[in-house]
């Protein structure tokens, strides 16, 4: 929608409110989570709309999505009466969307933890505080409680939670470490993707290599900033985008054609996560294993 005259100045989560006909609160949640654009770009739910600004609302609900538990298995990393720590593998979905309604992590944590989730993000995404890629796998915290959802989800913004990331990158970096600090904003041509936009969300991820093999790089990533599809749009950016990742300029090489039984989808895997627990404040740090998939390529890459 084009935004007239009668709605200049007014909040965007009142905007998204009277527009869909959902609560406020649900407005946020939809602006929270990126689901809501303006100009191609999200924006704070006090955004102040200007005469002219292109709203886009990307997941309006048809209907009321049902979830249903589901006895999916966990890789429960850690557990306690305030959150949940788990090892999300490639190929499962975070959370439910229309079409897309069952075999998702939070089908999983329904039957898991029964009706001991936060409600703060509703019945589609209980306990979600931040999400990964469908195809990328690794460690993700779930709060239990709002007080952890509501903690958590602070600290993310203030950037108090520790995100590293593991990756095959096509090429050699020019420098063994580094940051990559560039805007990030929907596609302007392709509506699935993200990319680096002028005027986009600040966006930072830094770099460490880890290991150089004759045409790939090991690396490992930390996330300063967490948005949609960063890490892949940011080693895209530079000229070294992960293997397997189609949609941002992987899957090219030799070797990634013949050793395609390995790759299902980008090379990108969370293998660390800390931050401070939401009661007593002690820090915790907790690592994962990389997945047989990635193992196995850096042997290929280790032997030949």
């Amino acid at each position: 929608m084009t935004v007239g005259t009668n709605d200049i100045k007014k909040r965007l989560d009142v905007l998204v409110s009277d527009y869909a006909g959902v609560t406020r609160s649900h407005a946020q949640v939809l602006i929270e989570n990126e689901l809501v654009l303006v100009n191609g770009a999200p924006q704070p739910k006090n955004y102040r709309l200007r005469e002219g600004d292109e709203v886009e609302i990307e997941a309006m609900p048809v209907r009321e999505l049902s979830i249903e538990a589901e006895n999916i298995p966990l890789d429960i990393i850690y557990e306690d009466s305030e959150l949940i720590v788990v090892n999300k593998p490639s190929g499962m979905v975070v959370h439910p969307a229309v079409g897309n309604e069952s075999g998702t992590l939070v089908n999983a944590l329904l039957y898991h933890c029964k009706d001991t989730l936060s409600g703060i993000n509703g019945v589609v995404r209980p306990g979600i505080v931040h999400r990964i890629d469908k195809d990328t796998s690794g460690l993700l915290v779930v709060a239990k409680t709002d007080e952890a959802h509501l903690f958590l989800s602070s600290l993310l913004k203030e950037h108090g939670i520790k995100r590293t990331y593991h990756a095959i990158l096509t090429g050699h970096l020019r420098e063994a470490r580094g940051t990559i600090s560039a805007p990030i904003a929907r596609h302007p041509q392709d509506r699935k993707k993200m990319a680096v936009v002028q005027g986009g969300r600040e966006a930072i991820t830094h770099y460490e290599v880890i290991k150089e093999y004759p045409s790939f790089t090991y690396a490992k990533m930390n996330l300063e900033t967490g948005r949609t599809h960063q890490i892949r749009v940011h080693t895209s950016y530079i000229g070294h985008p992960i293997i397997g990742d189609t949609a941002y300029g992987g899957g090219k090489t030799q070797f990634e054609r013949a050793h395609a039984k390995h790759l299902d989808g980008q090379c990108l895997h969370a293998r660390e996560l800390s931050f401070p627990h939401p009661k007593t404040k002690e820090i915790m740090h907790f690592e994962c294993e990389l997945p047989d998939n990635f193992k196995a390529l850096l042997n290929i890459l280790e032997n030949q």
